[in-house]
Formats: structure tokens, sequence, C-alpha cells
């Protein structure tokens, strides 16, 4: 059977998760939902109320910074948790990890010290909450949040607006639904008066959720009493008023040991003539299990709530330790075997942009569809092969004898020299497949979800594959322009060989003429203006059929060379050379961002205590 205090243990344990792992109070937000689906408890009160008092008794011990005014000028969110008996009382604060104070009176300093460095030596207030935890077999589970008193008028070194400030900071905490307010009033003063009653009125109209506990009833003048408070007349709530007898001032003052000052209170209410008949409902150690048990209840309510939300946390913590990636192992053929993985993640990111699956490797089709056909539309053959300079090309072949049939040379170096344009495109084709794939590799890195761990490693795979990239380009741009060069050294002889049938089909062929009557002064038609232009038209015509056979042919080298070669073998080089490595390089490159591995190394405590409570939860349900 589920006890008590296994219940509100789980609680506890659940909320340290929170405040430890930083889910609360201005860190990471993920689970702060789970936080307010839990039951807590926030003291509220007018400033000298008693509050630091309430709490002390409850806890067993003296821990509070004391004074004036206003002390409690940031949240003390304080947890308890009860050990076993016989077990050392300690505490510890969120904000100083792993070391643990036993010595009380370091604890009250400390939590001012901690507040002066939010708020500084003034009496400001800040919001920032102080988390303390407190372990001692002299308590029961509790989480109480004690908060600033409530006040009417700003002091001396406050600036206006902190009467409402104070106000906005409790009312933050005591609007939540599953918090229970613990409402502290002195007796001494007229509780229709009472700021935390006036609030607690305000947030909790039906009063289930809030306590009413009356401080200094030994202050009270001789002849009152508080029994109609006590006994709900005067303002009546769902559950029962607790009295409350604090330290006096020189029981403070004499550092009275607080199991002395426990004694005392059990005392006053046993033999007081006023409050006898209800001394087994009054003193702090009532009010401590009063609280418990209706924290237990409050659970018990809400243990399918909890369930959900902690299934739902463990949900998104395994997504999130998938997402980061498992611990990196610390011997060598394992780190390079993570290595070797990582490398293959990436290689099959950029395949996917090559062939389709992602975006990106459709621009290298662009290059050839578009680009090229562009930059060859864009070379001069018009102004190479004007009639300007095709005849001074034919003249200069000629030398000092004129041609007698055809000009073959001046054909020759037409067609040589306006070959010689399309080394250009070709080799801005390799170019911008070049840079394509350089993008490509980019992009693959950063998509590759298992590298983002390793900035190292990716900076290494980069230089590795753009410097393979270099390689292909180089073998990409000398296998274009030797493509070029071949169309240079052998003219295509059969195109030549054809003009002459075709220009005789068309009764005008200048070298050998069709008209017997022109043949006997065939120098004039063979240089005429209308000679020099067939000759730049049949250079142009094979000029344009070398195009259409390099705008093909082009391509396919480009591809072979550089994107099959990238797709077969851009890491190739490198698995050779991560080969040749030891170990302590392998550690260099799977060296991990360190606040991804503190990011790594809390999703595993959490995982850890959330299945822990998740365990504790369904155990909790099968004992109801």
């Amino acid at each position: 059977m589920a006890t008590m205090e296994s219940l509100i243990g789980l609680v506890n344990r659940i909320q340290k998760a929170c405040t430890v792992l930083g889910d609360y109070g201005g860190g990471d937000n993920t689970f702060s939902s789970l936080w307010e689906a839990l039951p807590s408890v926030a003291v509220v009160g007018g400033q000298s109320s008693g509050k630091s008092s309430v709490l002390e008794s409850i806890v067993g011990r003296d821990f509070l910074p004391r004074g004036s005014g206003i002390v409690t000028r940031r949240p003390l969110v304080l947890q308890l948790h009860k050990t076993e008996d016989g077990s050392q009382e300690y505490a510890e604060f969120l904000h100083i990890p792993k070391r643990r104070f036993s010595d009380f009176a370091v604890v009250r300093k400390e939590i001012q010290d901690e507040t002066d460095r939010i708020t500084g030596k003034s009496k400001q207030i800040s919001p920032v909450p102080i988390h303390l935890s407190i372990y001692s077999p002299y308590v029961v589970n509790l989480t109480l949040i004690d908060l600033p008193g409530l006040t009417k008028v700003a002091v001396e070194g406050q600036p206006e607006s902190i009467v409402q400030d104070i106000e906005t900071m409790v009312r933050a905490y005591v609007e939540k639904p599953n918090c229970i307010i613990l409402a502290i009033s002195p007796a001494n003063q007229d509780i229709a008066t009472s700021d935390a009653i006036k609030l607690a009125r305000e947030v909790d109209p039906s009063g289930e959720r809030t306590f009413g506990v009356l401080t200094k009833l030994d202050l009270m003048d001789k002849g009152t009493n508080a029994l109609d408070v006590l006994e709900g007349r005067s303002y009546r709530l769902q559950h029962p008023w607790v009295g409350i007898v604090n330290r006096s001032q020189a029981d403070i003052n004499k550092n009275v040991d607080m199991i002395v000052a426990r004694r005392k209170e059990r005392e006053y209410f046993a033999t007081s003539p006023d409050y006898g008949h209800l001394s087994n409902k009054m003193g702090s150690e009532y009010l401590a299990k009063l609280l418990s048990k209706h924290l237990e209840s409050a659970i018990r309510a809400r243990i399918p709530s909890i369930t959900s939300l902690i299934n739902k946390t463990i949900d998104e913590l395994e997504s999130e330790m998938e997402h980061l990636g498992r611990p990196i192992a610390v011997d060598a053929g394992a780190q390079l075997y993570t290595i070797l993985e990582l490398c293959r993640a990436f290689d099959k990111v950029f395949k996917e942009h090559l062939d389709g699956g992602r975006p990106g490797g459709d621009r290298i089709y662009g290059v050839f569809d578009n680009q090229l056909p562009a930059a060859l539309r864009k070379l001069p053959f018009d102004r190479h092969l004007s009639l300007q300079n095709v005849k001074r090309v034919v003249s200069e072949a000629d030398g000092y004898q004129p041609h007698l049939i055809a000009p073959e040379q001046g054909y020759r170096r037409l067609i040589e020299s306006a070959l010689n344009y399309f080394r250009g495109p070709a080799e801005a084709s390799a170019d911008a497949v070049h840079f394509v794939l350089k993008e490509l590799v980019r992009k693959s890195i950063a998509e590759t979800q298992e590298l983002r761990r390793f900035p190292s490693l990716q900076a290494e795979l980069a230089a590795a594959a753009n410097e393979a990239l270099e390689r292909f380009r180089e073998d990409s741009k000398k296998t274009v322009l030797r493509l070029v060069d071949m169309e240079s050294s052998y003219l295509t002889v059969d195109f030549f060989r054809r003009l002459p049938q075709e220009m005789d089909n068309k009764g005008g062929n200048p070298a050998t003429p069709a008209n017997p009557a022109n043949s006997a002064n065939p120098a004039i038609d063979r240089y005429s203006e209308m000679h020099f232009r067939r000759i730049g038209s049949n250079v142009s015509s094979y000029v344009g059929m070398v195009s259409e056979t390099l705008r093909n042919t082009i391509p396919k080298a480009v591809v072979h060379c550089q994107v099959k070669e990238a797709k077969h073998s851009l890491l190739n080089y490198f698995y050779t050379q991560i080969g040749k490595k030891e170990g302590k390089q392998f550690s260099q490159l799977l060296d991990e961002d360190p606040a991804l591995m503190e990011r790594r190394l809390q999703c595993v405590k959490r995982l850890e205590l959330y299945k822990a409570a998740r365990d504790e939860v369904d155990s909790v349900s099968w004992a109801r």
C-alpha cells in the first residue's frame, strides 16, 4: 500500500528533478507544465505576520534571514525531504550544486547573500526564486514556497511600485489551480484587515485551496482570544484554521532550540484555558501533518494527469536523446567505427541531393540545359566569320601565292581558331558543376543530424570533400578541353566533300563554275565578295555542327568526371587517411561541443528520474 510519505516523496523527487535539471525558474521551460501540475504550498502573508517563524517551526530549524521591513525579497522554493531516523540533517542549494550545508546559520547567510547577488544590498525584490532542499528525519515531505510579505506602502529605498510588484509576484504563484495557499495572519490584528486572506479570497473564492494560519496567539491582549477565527465563525474556510505560537524574540536571541520551541508550543495549547479543547489541532507540527495529508489527497486526485505529463515528458526526452545521439565510446576501434558511420550518414544525404531525394541536384541539369547553351550562343562567331576577317585569314593563309583550287589552309585556320572559342564554355561548365557540388557538400554536412555534434569532424569532412571535388574538377576540365582539342585536331572531311555537290545542285560553285562563259577569268569569282561569304557560311555550318556535338559531349564528360566520381568516391581518400590516424586523433575529431555533452547528460538524468517517477506513480496507482 502506498503511504502518504511515499506519495509526497514522489512529488518532491519529481519537483526536485524539475528544479535541479533546470525545468523551472527561468531556464528550460519544456517541462515547466509538469511542475505546475504538482501541488505545492505557497506561504502568503503581510510583512511581520510571522511567515518565517511558521516555516522554521515546520522545518524545525532556524534558517531564515530576519530583520525589520522587507526581509524576503525573492521567492524561496523550499523542498523538505524526510530521511531515515538518525540520519544527519543537511541542506542543498540549486545554485551551489553538490555542496551540503549542515550548519543552518550558514544556510541563512547564503540565502541573504544569494538574494543580494540578484537584488543588490537594497530593498528591491526579484521574481527569480532561490531553490533550497532540506533533508531531515524531523520533517514531512513538503514543497513550500516562501514569498515576499505583502505591504501597503513603500518605505525609504523602495520604488513606489513595490506594493504592486510584490502582489503581482505573489499572484503568479497563488493563482495556479494546483497551488495550496497557506494564508498567514497575526492573531493580534483584526482578521478583516489580513492581506493574506484578502488575496486568498480573490484567487480562491471557494476556499478549497486555502489553509488559514493564525500566528502570535500568545501576544493577544489579555482577556481576548481568537476562537471566533479558529472555530470558523469570523471567516469560514473549507479547511480548519490552525493556530501557531511563534518563538518569542527573546527565544530567538537566545537561539532556543526548535525542539524546545515545539515542546513549549505544545504545552501552551495543552494548558491554555481558551484553546485547550483544540490543542490536538493546533501547532506547527499539526500544521505540517495537515498540509501533508491534504497534499496526499491532492496528489491522488491528480495521479492520472501526472502520469500523462510524465509519459509525455519521457517521450520528449527520448526524442531529444535520439536527436542528440549516442555517447561517444572511449576506445579507438569504437571511435573509428563511429567516424565511419557518420561519414556514411553524410554520404547518404549527399547522394540524396544528387539523385533527387533532396533538392539541389537539379541545378546540375540546369548548367547543361541553360547555362551551357546560353554560353555557346554568346560565342563571337559573327565577328570571327565576318567578311573582313574571312578575307584576312584566307589571304594570310595563301602567303605570296594565291590558292589555286580552294583555300584549304584558310578554311583550316578559320575553323581551328573558331573551335578555340569552345574552351571557355567547356571550362565554365566544369566550374559551374563544381560549385553546385561544393554547395551540396555544405548543405549535406549541415543536414546530417548526427554530424552536428562534432564541429571538428564537420570541418575535416568538408575539407576532404572539397579537396576531392577539386581533383574531379581538374580531371573534368582536362577531359572537356580534350574534347574541344579533338574537334580541332581532325576535321570531318565528309562535310567539306559534300560542299561541291551541294553547290553544283544549287547552280553556283565558285571553285567549279557552272557557266563556261565565266571560266575564262575564274580568279574574279574566286576572290569575289560572294566567294568569301560562302567560305564564312561553310565554316559557320561546320562550327554549328561541332557546337551541337559539344553540347552533348561536354555534359557527358562533366558528369562522368565530376558527378559520378563524387557520388562513388567522394570520401575514398579521406577513408585512407582516417585509417592511418591514431586513437588520440579520433578523439580530436569527435570533440563534441561541451554544451551538447552537458545537454545529453541532463537528458540522461531527466530520463532516469522521470522513468523512476513513472514506476512509482504506477505502483501508487495500483495500490489505490
